[in-house]
């Protein structure tokens, strides 16, 4: 009969009164260790009832047979002389093998245990073999025989003098074996028996230095213990054996399997308790019967966050246990304690978990892959690289007609470092930039190949996105997130158990050990620095610096991010700088605002606008392209050729441009004769074939002016003086002799007598008319003055409606209200604003505007002229100035001398 029929199913008779307990055990059966307390006292085994239940235990301890007392914290982790090699050698006989049992005494009158004799067949006769005769004969304890008491008449109390009788042979037996033990001085009967003193990992010692010491110690790097307790499949007692670590031996430290999490059992004592989780007992179970007091081999690889407990690897005969219990569904792999061992035994921990997520098997009973809402793989083309580890792709057979046919995907398993954001103050973390562009370069403009390995819902401010992961490759690279890894831009995520991942999370963990061994980038112990690059997109600091650029002819960029389909901003690693570029001699149609914009009243898309900017970021977005500098605009924007591709492949991007229809030719550049040949004559070839922009019906307009915006007016002449020059054909002036002027000038003159110079408050919204002080270097006086705009720091920009001039001026103390009499509803403004007709000249910002309105000045300023009056043309009257006896206009005059072209008649209908 087995120990597990006596104590789960003990047969019910109905001679036994139901007072009598029920026998713990019968006086015969056989049983299985389950391990050893001491060198007198075993764990008899029974089966367990279901998978989920405990097994039912029984403490069996040699009947009249004593050993000394194991270590424990009643005598202060100190053995009595030869109580650990008692334990030892009756552990290493008995554990985990079966047995036969005879029961000397159970019940109440034993306690919690049973006591009797334990027999073992011999291995060379098979014979069975007392184990407790035998604990004595090797000197592992003494037996516990007293004389029998004796009667009140002296006589001898025992009244069996049977010597065939069990209990008096076993007495001799022992006996016998007590003369043998002495004579051999074996075991505690010699001179100087081990008394072990155990030491406590937390206690005594840091689980730290005993990881550190079996590196550096041991020959193999493992170390020899016993696994005294089992309290859940993962998490052991282990009690250290190997005398290799010196004063480290006979210690105790709580191990952790690496590479696994096994269900943990619930505690009771908290507020509210804990329940086990499923399968926790069964996991155990399997650990106990294969691991339980085997001295075993073990490698350590660290220890847990908390520094108390050791994670390492239990090597086993007949294999891993963490590669069983994953195997049977017992265990679940743990991503923290995987990155610690060894990356050759990870594959195995994965194949294993994988095949038990297939078959939901116990643990994986509910496991159900994700489903994917998208496609499972995708190939296609990167065109942008949105961070270090998120591509933005056109698949393949996608039409790119909108920015709805690209796919976001991130990198799985990827953490990149985070770019920084301006706007929230928030700086870039180290290597992001360098990790970015490492990826650029392998990866834009490329066909890659996408297996999709899970999705997350990733917040977009108030709304969520739902993004894919997945594992890239392109030529060669099977993973280019491993190539980020393996350089140090970029590491792995930390998931957790249940965390869908990487299919090659594996390699990717092994890539980042070996970047931290190597100590590259982010595991670089030397200071991250990266040099401060200079911003050009300040149109102060573009002004300043584009001489260089124009000088450097030739350079290479890269297009960083793409405005509309002619405006970019590019990086200049030569120069360092960053700049803000576009086609020489371009226009390019409005494009709707970037997604995610901010922009308030943000102007609508023009025709083809978007076509251009999908364009631009198709052929040259994030690409190197080489560009050659000719100018800057008042905006800071540079200006000059941009080509892209090599070789055979190089063209010029702007050409390309404005053949497809997308862009058109500054028509300012095409009047000054400014715009290249092969621009013209693509935009007449675009025009021709109606692409792009010119498909469009063109309205009935000339190329530069509306007739609505013409206004009709009488040809009169008028002589006048020049008052204001704005450039080489704009100016104003007043009429000689006007009446009207000169009541003006004396009403300000009074006004001025009146108010004196102090300003007042007043409405300064722009287009209204105010009173403005300005000094003549005659003394300060106040004229009549339109608000044109607000500047900074209490200033506002006025336009003398009666000279002509702007200025500056601060709103405390150089404005004040004008009399109702005096507004220009009621007088006009005195100057009058004109360009000289059909005559285009530069700004004064440029040379040949500059020597322009020079040229005027000399020869109008100060002098009476005819002026011939053609027509209003958006508020600006289109003259002829003609000079006293001169039959050649002024207009004709600059024309000759090469400072203006002729512009294009406008049309008056």
């Amino acid at each position: 009969q087995s120990i597990n029929q006596s104590i789960m199913s003990a047969p019910a008779t109905t001679t036994v009164p139901q007072a009598t307990p029920r026998p713990i055990l019968p006086s015969r059966g056989m049983a299985r260790v389950k391990s050893v307390l001491s060198g007198d006292t075993v764990i008899l085994l029974g089966k367990a009832s279901s998978p989920d239940a405990r097994p039912p235990e029984v403490v069996f301890t040699f009947e009249k047979v004593s050993a000394p007392r194991i270590a424990s914290k009643g005598n202060n982790n100190i053995d009595e002389p030869g109580a650990f090699p008692a334990r030892e050698w009756l552990r290493q006989r008995c554990v985990g093998k079966s047995v036969s049992f005879e029961t000397r005494k159970q019940g109440a009158t034993a306690g919690d245990r049973v006591y009797g004799l334990l027999f073992m067949a011999d291995e060379a006769t098979g014979t069975p073999t007392n184990l407790a005769v035998e604990c004595i004969r090797n000197g592992y304890g003494t037996p516990k025989i007293y004389p029998p008491k004796e009667n009140k008449d002296g006589s001898s109390g025992d009244d069996n003098d049977d010597p065939n009788d069990p209990a008096k042979v076993y007495e001799a037996e022992l006996k016998e074996a007590l003369e043998e033990a002495q004579k051999s001085k074996v075991g505690i009967h010699g001179e100087s028996p081990l008394v072990r003193k155990i030491r406590n990992a937390g206690d005594d010692f840091t689980t730290l230095d005993l990881v550190e010491k079996s590196k550096k110690l041991t020959t193999s790097s493992t170390i020899k213990c016993v696994i005294e307790y089992v309290f859940d499949g993962s998490r052991m007692r282990c009690h250290v054996t190997d005398s290799e670590l010196g004063d480290l031996q006979y210690a105790n430290f709580t191990l952790l399997l690496g590479g696994v999490s096994c269900p943990r059992f619930g505690n009771t004592r908290v507020d509210p308790p804990t329940a086990p989780e499923p399968h926790c007992e069964e996991a155990r179970q399997f650990v106990e019967l294969r691991l339980l007091q085997r001295e075993l081999t073990i490698t350590l690889h660290g220890t847990d966050k908390s520094g108390i407990c050791a994670v390492g690897t239990v090597h086993h005969p007949k294999g891993s246990i963490a590669v069983e219990l994953l195997k049977n569904g017992l265990a679940k792999m743990s991503e923290w304690s995987v990155r610690l061992i060894e990356t050759p035994n990870v594959p195995a921990l994965r194949i294993a978990e994988n095949g038990a997520k297939r078959t939901n098997l116990k643990v994986w009973k509910d496991y159900a892959p994700q489903q994917l809402h998208g496609d499972a793989e995708i190939v296609g083309t990167v065109i942008e690289v949105v961070t270090g580890d998120t591509l933005s792709i056109l698949p393949t057979g996608q039409a790119y007609d909108s920015e709805s046919a690209l796919k976001k995907v991130s990198l799985a398993s990827i953490r990149a470092p985070r770019v920084g954001n301006e706007r929230m103050q928030r700086p870039d973390e180290d290597y992001a930039h360098e990790c970015k562009e490492r990826l650029r370069l392998l990866c834009v403009g490329k066909q890659v190949k996408v297996c999709i390995n899970y999705e997350r819902d990733i917040p977009m401010g108030e709304n969520t996105e739902k993004r894919q992961f997945g594992t890239v490759s392109v030529g060669k690279r099977d993973d280019v997130g491993e190539v980020l890894v393996t350089e140090g831009l970029a590491t792995t995520q930390r998931h957790r158990d249940d965390d869908p991942k990487s299919s090659r999370y594996d390699e990717l963990v092994a890539a980042e050990s070996a970047a931290k061994i190597a100590k590259k980038g982010l595991h670089s112990e030397k200071e991250y620095k990266r040099g401060a690059i200079n911003d050009l997109s300040d149109p102060r600091k573009a002004k300043a610096y584009s001489e260089s650029l124009m000088r450097a002819k030739t350079m290479k960029a890269i297009v960083e991010f793409c405005f509309n389909g002619a405006r970019m901003r590019m990086w200049i690693p030569s120069e360092n700088c960053h700049i803000t570029f576009s086609p020489d001699c371009l226009r390019c149609p409005q494009s709707s605002p970037s997604p995610g914009s901010r922009a308030v009243n943000a102007k609508a898309a023009e025709p083809f606008g978007d076509e251009s900017k999908r364009h631009a970021r198709l052929t040259v977005l994030q690409r190197s392209v080489e560009i050659s500098c000719s100018g800057v605009s008042k905006g800071g924007v540079i200006t000059g050729t941009l080509f892209v591709g090599q070789g055979g492949q190089r063209r010029n991007y702007g050409l390309e441009l404005v053949a497809a229809g997308l862009a058109t030719v500054d028509q300012r550049k095409m009047d000054w004769g400014e715009a290249p040949k092969d621009l013209v004559d693509a935009q007449l070839a675009a025009q021709a074939n109606k692409i792009g922009i010119w498909s469009l019906e063109q309205q009935a307009t000339t190329t530069f002016t509306s007739a609505k915006s013409v206004g009709k007016t009488k040809e009169e002449s008028k002589t006048v003086q020049l008052s204001e020059i704005v450039s080489g054909s704009h100016f104003y002036y007043r009429v000689v002799g006007d009446e009207a002027a000169k009541t003006m000038d004396e009403s300000m003159r009074i006004f001025t007598e009146n108010n004196g110079t102090t300003g007042a408050t007043c409405d300064v919204r722009p287009g209204k008319v105010i009173a403005a002080l300005f000094d003549d270097s005659s003394g300060k006086a106040w004229y009549r003055a339109k608000v044109v705009e607000r500047g900074d720091k209490g200033r506002v920009r006025v336009l003398f409606v009666d000279h002509g001039n702007t200025a500056s001026v601060p709103i405390a103390t150089h404005l004040r209200p004008l009399d109702m009499t005096l507004g220009t509803d009621r007088v006009p403004a005195v100057a009058k604003e004109a360009m000289l007709a059909l005559t285009l000249t530069r700004s004064l910002n440029e040379d040949d505007g500059m020597e322009a309105a020079q040229t005027l000045q000399s020869m109008a300023w100060g002098k009476d002229l005819t002026a011939r009056v053609h027509c209003d043309l958006e508020g600006k009257l289109q003259v002829s100035l003609l000079l006293d006896g001169d039959d050649t206009s002024i207009n004709e005059t600059l024309v000759a001398e090469g400072l203006a072209p002729v512009g294009q008649t406008p049309v008056v209908g």
